[in-house]
């Protein structure tokens, strides 16, 4: 008998059902900057989904420029970004497994020189200073956050399926 028995049982949450309880959580793996960082992504989680990886959570996705990890990173907010994410999800559902997006601004932790914060304090691990956020920036912060969930929720990268 197993030690684990729930452990592959399919897992209900209401919306949808797992296959079993593995979930791969949300890391950052450097392809998310590269040119061809979206075939690559795709072949990692499907390569997971393919062995019985349940459920992935990607890396940050930033819900508005300002707020990617590094130059060049993966962000959602308007329908041009949409085929990036859908090729990953569709790689990912094409081998049994489901993926959630993981929408993440990183503030003053972002490595480029635009980052944005609620305060103009330096992180420790940084040597970029953020701009300090206006009131009305921050409700455009919002507001990008709102609209990168309604991206994610178009199918873009969801768990739902």
């Amino acid at each position: 008998m197993s030690r684990y028995p729930s452990l592959f049982a399919p897992l209900e949450l209401g919306f949808t059902t797992l296959k079993n309880r593995v979930l791969m959580g949300s890391m950052h793996t450097g392809l998310e900057e590269l040119p061809d960082g979206a075939q690559r992504l795709a072949a990692f989680y499907a390569e997971r989904a393919r062995h019985g990886v349940a459920l992935i959570v990607t890396g940050g996705i930033a819900p508005a420029p300002s707020g990617v990890t590094m130059a060049g990173g993966a962000v959602l907010n308007d329908a041009s970004h949409l085929a990036h994410h859908r090729h990953i999800t569709d790689a990912v559902h094409q081998e049994g497994g489901k993926i959630a997006l993981q929408i993440l601004h990183t503030g003053r932790y972002s490595y480029q020189p635009a980052l944005v914060a609620p305060s103009a304090l330096q992180a420790p691990i940084n040597r970029f200073t953020p701009h300090e956020l206006s009131h009305d920036e921050i409700l455009t912060l919002i507001d990008d956050f709102a609209h990168c969930a309604s991206w994610r929720a178009k199918r873009a990268m969801t768990a739902s399926r």
